[in-house]
């Protein structure tokens, strides 16, 4: 059985379904589409989009802030559970997280937070500390052990917006950026570490030191017009899934929002 999952970080779900763009969801071949930064509650979507038909429909919205962050996900496989959220207090609110588990694996779809605007010390001169990345941190540390936890039942698979681009190959500019949230030491030594401990990169699995692929681009300056983008939405396995690892890409040509789908795909 194959079984094809994407992820695509839409930047407002509200939006992007308005939009000739929103296509894509009924052209999809995927059984599983996970969605981050939908930036809504379900009743704020018309019926199509909210509860699309065939499929299960998963939410997770803020309660702390209306229109922020949010994720979701469709599924034309049955899952055997379905939970929002992180354990800890402390990260629960933003609606950052999902969790299904199906006979196969647990399946989490994040949004995971980014670091923030950069805070300024009493000249009004930047410091070089982001207001969110010890929260941001946090975060990556509270879902690591809980993935660890769940591991021990079955293999994870994990996809979404980390926020962070592993590796200097993984963003156009990495010399320009090293001082910047999203490709910062501690950022990155956590995805080193995080893959230290045996979650695969999938799509480095499969294609390699393939440069130029990116998942992200700002909407300042044609910047995707000029390829000048990051990679900072992943698909991830447990070691143990690799076998199953079929293929792993990266949508590039889905616009409507300003980043686009990867897609992963699992054989059992």
């Amino acid at each position: 059985m194959q079984l094809k999952l994407v992820s695509w970080n839409v930047n407002g779900l509200r939006a992007v379904a308005g939009k000739p763009e929103w296509q894509w969801f009924a052209q999809t071949d995927a059984q599983v589409v996970a969605l981050q930064e939908t930036k809504a509650h379900p009743d704020q979507l018309n019926e199509d989009v909210r509860e699309p038909e065939g499929w299960e429909s998963h939410w997770s919205w803020s309660t702390v802030k209306k229109g922020y962050s949010g994720v979701a996900v469709f599924s034309k496989v049955p899952s055997l559970n379905a939970s929002i959220e992180l354990p800890q207090l402390e990260f629960q609110g933003e609606g950052r997280l999902l969790h299904l588990e199906y006979p196969q694996f647990h399946f989490f779809n994040g949004y995971f937070p980014n670091g923030g605007a950069e805070e300024l010390d009493d000249n009004g001169k930047p410091t070089g500390r982001f207001k969110r990345v010890p929260y941001k941190m946090g975060f990556f540390e509270a879902f690591l052990a809980y993935a660890e936890e769940c591991r021990k039942s079955k293999p994870i698979v994990v996809c979404g917006d980390f926020n962070i681009a592993h590796r200097p190959i993984d963003l156009a500019r990495p010399k320009q950026n090293e001082k910047y949230t999203g490709f910062l030491p501690e950022e990155r030594a956590f995805l080193d570490r995080f893959t230290a401990m045996g979650y695969v990169d999938t799509f480095r699995h499969v294609h390699g030191e393939a440069e130029g692929n990116y998942s992200w681009w700002s909407y300042k300056s044609r910047a995707r017009e000029k390829n000048v983008g990051w990679r900072i939405d992943y698909f991830f396995v447990s070691q143990e899934l690799v076998p199953a690892v079929r293929d792993a890409w990266i949508e590039k040509d889905v616009f409507g929002s300003d980043h686009c789908p990867v897609g992963l795909c699992l054989e059992f």
